[in-house]
């Protein structure tokens, strides 16, 4: 059996604490996470999510998202996860460091400190592998058309993705 997966706490004095990642989830507990966007031009990448996902599972989420290991950095963390999930090895660049907290379901609830990575690339020369364990597939889509399909069918969409989409506007949604 494997070893629970520790990520960074963050407490109240804004000091980091490893912390269980289904114990965050599960006592909303505030963590440090990322969130990965690779554009062609103004189109983004968008994932769906694999259906055995313990949550969101079939829902359409941001290119890659995940939270690092306890004591692993933001930036190895994202490119790790961007291999992990989508076999994609391409340079991120930090954004910005958002937070929200969102029920995702299940008695399960996301409270996270965000560090979004973005990488501009082209479709043609991105050979991705998809990790059925962790992703379903995958489209390119265009801002006005993603913002209609959340305002048709917001249930098909994660929680954070359709917060990103709605807060961050800059972000190119």
């Amino acid at each position: 059996m494997n070893a629970p997966t520790l990520i960074p706490g963050i407490a109240t004095d804004g000091s980091l604490f490893p912390i269980e990642k289904m114990a965050a989830h599960k006592g909303a507990i505030f963590h440090l996470a990322i969130s990965v966007f690779l554009f062609d031009g103004p189109r983004l990448l968008i994932q769906r999510r694999a259906a055995h996902k313990y949550h969101c599972g079939s829902q359409w989420a941001n290119t890659c998202c995940s939270h690092p290991h306890w004591q692993e950095s933001l930036s190895d963390c994202a490119h790790r996860r961007l291999r992990e999930e989508l076999g994609v090895r391409v340079p991120l660049t930090a954004s910005c460091t958002v937070e929200y907290e969102a029920d995702v379901g299940q008695g399960l609830t996301e409270h996270e400190r965000v560090t979004f990575f973005l990488a501009d690339v082209r479709p043609q020369t991105l050979r991705m592998r998809l990790n059925p364990d962790e992703v379903s597939e995958v489209r390119w889509v265009a801002p006005a058309a993603l913002r209609g399909e959340i305002a048709e069918a917001p249930e098909r969409f994660t929680p954070w993705f359709r917060i990103y989409v709605e807060r961050f506007p800059d972000l190119r949604f």
